[in-house]
């Protein structure tokens, strides 16, 4: 529609287009119905909203403008959105707080109208609260929220064509209900890693300092990702950018609410199946033939994954977990596997231990890997029997072992963390050699998170990010709002895998389970998405800031349900798998993509390995399945893809 309003050119019109402005303080729809416009203004786009007749007519009018003579475009506004932050979606960046604005002119709890070029706004998505409404929320390039709107009778398409005349709105790659806009002739984003400056080389090293000061370091480095970071790291043309299928790029309404359409390009996941743990691995000698060798390596895992394994039979399947015997060697081959291991263990310590005091004064790397390990040795499970004492043997073998790894791995050495990852080896093997190479097995999988450049630990948060928006939107949208967006209070879970989080003998069957990679080889970072889960009622409900959310997650340690959490990381995997329309970079993280030869084959169409991993379980859980009605067609149990 478009026609003269005044001196100006009107180009879209909608009416019944309901503004919220206090729906988290209250359960009251606190709404002001108005008309939202596309006008031209001095050939100017703007997006303006306004009441109906006699509905805001007290009530100042807000406008955005950018300063005159400046390049950045700050705006200049004292309108405040009228919720609280940990309601509001603001997907952007957030300014200092000591440029915070006053609080906004308002009379009778009533809005006056707004008016905001196209030009400046940054992002649009859709967002669904307590009320049960869904929302347009907008923000502008400067950070500044603006009021929900409630498209009641509709309109949102036509909206968002018409707006497409003056920008370009692209989807964000990691959450589906969130729009990116861009001028016409954006060539590509304006933000990027260097101009946000998260990965520059210039500090000292963060793992380090992490463990040292988890409280303040871990911010010191990733605070910096937000939403607005996220939502930026590629350009629409990427491609990796693959938020929905083809076709479905443009934002596009549905909802069952009458009159009510929403912007959307995420899934919708189904009910999460229940999940229940099985018994542990308690008889080995049942999976080895006539010479020793495993007869099925995959049943062995699916059991451990399933129930883990008793504490006597760890210290030989342990080392088939983490590498050290081949799943398919015979006894003999293992004895000759043992002899060799350990004359290339001692040859290794013996290259330290022959270093005199003289040489070590002019060698700062190893007297710097000493001094560490020495440091870390003697805080390290002191509580624990086989560690604690000042004379205890445990403490020997720790560091000896530690200081054996540096001559085995130069490029790494020796990073704070890594005699956490030994202690619970050497505990379980009671054998120095075999511990040593159990360390070298498991530091295949996790040494990527000890490098200098933290690369790893930026992936893995990004990747948890993606699950979690996928899995529990509103979540994030509150850790955002509270600059924890981030995540990266979760940094030490991942470091070293839980190690500070779970009591000891918790940590030796979390870890069993973890080795085995199933169902994906990201599965500790569907524990954390179980953890975060968890606390939602506790972090929303209390209306945690910042400091208060980091202080409760520390707080989680040694209080966490090992067996709870599992479950539900496992439920979650489900959750996720099944659902047909979940975007192709969270099935990247989960291990479910698999490119097809052609259009027509499926993503999950070849098998997986993980296929069938459920069926001891579901026997036990198929009765919780079960439909009330006794005459209802029950429901398949869930099964991996």
């Amino acid at each position: 529609m478009e026609g003269k309003l005044d001196s100006h050119k009107l180009i879209f019109e909608k009416e019944g287009v309901y503004l919220h402005t206090n729906a988290k303080r209250s359960n009251e729809d606190t709404t002001i119905p108005g008309f939202i416009r596309i006008i031209e203004r001095d050939g100017e786009a703007l997006l303006e909203w306004s009441p109906v007749q006699g509905e805001g007519k007290n009530a100042p009018a807000v406008f955005y403008t950018k300063k005159d003579g400046e390049d950045g475009g700050e705006e200049e506004t004292k309108f405040d959105p009228g919720y609280e932050p940990d309601w509001a979606v603001i997907s952007t960046v957030k300014q200092t707080r000591a440029k915070e604005q006053q609080p906004p002119v308002r009379q009778t709890g009533q809005w006056g109208s707004f008016s905001l070029p196209l030009s400046e706004l940054y992002s649009l998505r859709r967002a669904r609260f307590s009320l049960g409404r869904n929302f347009m929320v907008l923000t502008s390039r400067g950070g500044h929220p603006l009021p929900p709107l409630h498209f009641h009778r509709g309109g949102t398409r036509e909206l968002l064509r018409a707006m497409q005349r003056y920008i370009r709105l692209a989807p964000s790659p990691v959450d589906g209900r969130l729009f990116l806009a861009y001028p016409h002739d954006s060539g590509a984003l304006s933000q990027s890693f260097d101009e946000l400056h998260l990965f520059d080389d210039t500090g000292s090293d963060l793992v380090s300092r992490f463990i040292q000061d988890p409280y303040a370091t871990t911010f010191g480095g990733f605070s910096k990702v937000t939403n607005f970071f996220r939502g930026a790291l590629r350009p629409p043309e990427s491609p990796l950018h693959g938020c929905t299928p083809a076709g479905n790029h443009a934002p596009h309404t549905a909802d069952d609410e009458p009159g009510f359409e929403l912007i959307t390009c995420g899934a919708e996941l189904g009910p999460r199946p229940m999940v229940t743990r099985g018994q542990p691995l308690d008889n080995w000698e049942q999976f080895l033939d006539s010479e020793g060798r495993v007869t099925d390596p995959q049943i062995v895992k699916e059991l451990v994954f399933r129930g883990g394994i008793i504490p006597p039979l760890r210290k030989e399947v342990w080392k088939f977990l983490l590498g050290f015997f081949p799943w398919n060697s015979t006894a003999k081959e293992r004895e000759d596997i043992i002899r060799v291991k350990t004359d290339e263990y001692f040859r290794m310590k013996v290259q330290w231990k022959s270093v005199s005091e003289e040489q070590e004064m002019r060698n700062s790397l190893l007297r710097g890997y000493r001094s560490l390990i020495e440091r870390d040795v003697n805080r390290t499970d002191r509580q624990n029997p086989f560690f604690s004492g000042n004379e205890n043997p445990g403490l020997t073998l720790l560091h000896d072992v530690l200081m054996t790894y540096c001559m085995y791995n130069f490029d790494l050495g020796y990073v704070q963390g890594m005699s956490d990852l030994l202690a619970p080896l050497l505990f379980v093997t009671q054998n120095e050699v075999e511990s040593f190479w159990c360390l070298t097995g498991f530091m295949e999988l996790v040494h990527q998170n000890f490098e200098e450049s933290q690369e790893a630990m930026k992936q893995q948060l990004l990747q948890l990010s993606l699950l979690l928006k996928a899995l529990d939107p509103e979540l994030c949208d509150y850790l955002d709002s509270q600059d924890s967006g981030s995540l990266c209070f979760c940094f030490r879970w991942l470091l070293i895998w839980y190690k500070r989080e779970f009591p000891f003998d918790d940590i030796l069957s979390l870890w069993e389970v973890l080795w085995t990679r199933i169902p994906c080889a990201n599965f500790h970072l569907l524990l954390a998405c179980a953890i975060l889960v968890s606390q939602r009622g506790e972090l929303i409900g209390s209306n945690h800031d910042f400091n208060s959310i980091l202080k409760h997650i520390n707080e989680l340690n040694m209080k966490l349900d090992l067996e709870s959490v599992m479950c539900e990381a496992e439920g979650i995997y489900l959750q996720m798998a099944q659902c047909k329309e979940l975007p192709v970079r969270v099935q990247e993280v989960l291990g479910l993509y698999v490119p097809s030869s052609s259009d027509e084959e499926s993503p999950q169409s070849e098998p997986k390995e993980t296929d069938g991993l459920l069926s001891q379980s579901l026997a036990r859980g198929a009765t919780a399945c079960q439909p009330s009605n006794p005459h209802a067609t029950p429901r398949p149990p869930p099964t991996y893809p």
